[in-house]
């Protein structure tokens, strides 16, 4: 360290992840009991302090893995909160990040490790300081892009039924969609493969399965909605 800006006041620089999963129709969020002060015991995000030698995506990324086991998510920048009093212990500036898994991929003994619980979003308590507006905007942020990026696929398993995806994009966006409208479109993206494979378990009937060709994706990543 060097003797530069000393005259001026040090502030904490923080992130804090913001996980989003999907089950049961339902968008749901990655919440737990805060186990330091100040805020012991309220709902919280999980999060951490920013070491000297990271960067914040790699403080980001470091948080996520301890949290979640889980490498190379979907993790994008939501913003940075600042506001003076936002933490009653220090002057703390915090950088949020949004994160998207499949919950089925999530180890339950991590879950247990952390005392952290999925939550459905409609039923979100109260957290700790500004974090209900980080959740908010980084919903705001799903919204605009999930229409021009594939990233509802990150909520999914590898082969998903059409009524799955239909529900992620309901979920996500808080609206009912028209089922003829929406298959008739999601059969013409090239990229969204039809299998052999039926799934027999949420259908009497079968439904075919689909995965996401990230392939074909990459040489032509033109999408919308």
């Amino acid at each position: 360290m060097t003797d530069f800006y000393e005259q001026y006041a040090k502030v904490w620089v923080s992130v804090d992840c913001i996980v989003f999963g999907f089950e049961h129709g339902k968008l749901k969020l990655l919440v737990g009991k805060r186990q330091m002060d100040p805020g012991r015991g309220e709902w919280s995000l999980y999060g951490g302090f920013v070491a000297p030698t990271e960067s914040l995506d790699a403080a980001a990324n470091r948080v996520l893995f301890d949290l979640t086991g889980l490498k190379k998510l979907y993790m994008k920048q939501v913003g940075a909160y600042g506001a003076i009093d936002r933490d009653p212990g220090e002057r703390v500036i915090s950088v949020a990040y949004c994160a998207l898994i499949n919950v089925k991929d999530y180890d339950e003994s991590l879950r247990e490790e952390h005392d952290v619980q999925w939550i459905n979003i409609e039923e979100l308590p109260k957290l700790y300081s500004d974090h209900n507006t980080m959740v908010r905007d980084a919903i705001k942020l799903l919204r605009r892009r999930i229409s021009t990026e594939p990233l509802s696929f990150n909520l999914l398993p590898d082969l998903f039924t059409l009524t799955q995806l239909q529900h992620v994009y309901e979920a996500v966006l808080d609206e009912e969609i028209d089922k003829r409208n929406f298959r008739k479109r999601i059969k013409q993206i090239e990229f969204i493969e039809k299998t052999e494979l039926i799934d027999k378990k949420s259908s009497k009937r079968g439904a075919a399965l689909y995965r996401f060709n990230k392939k074909m994706y990459a040489a032509d990543p033109t999408f919308k909605l």
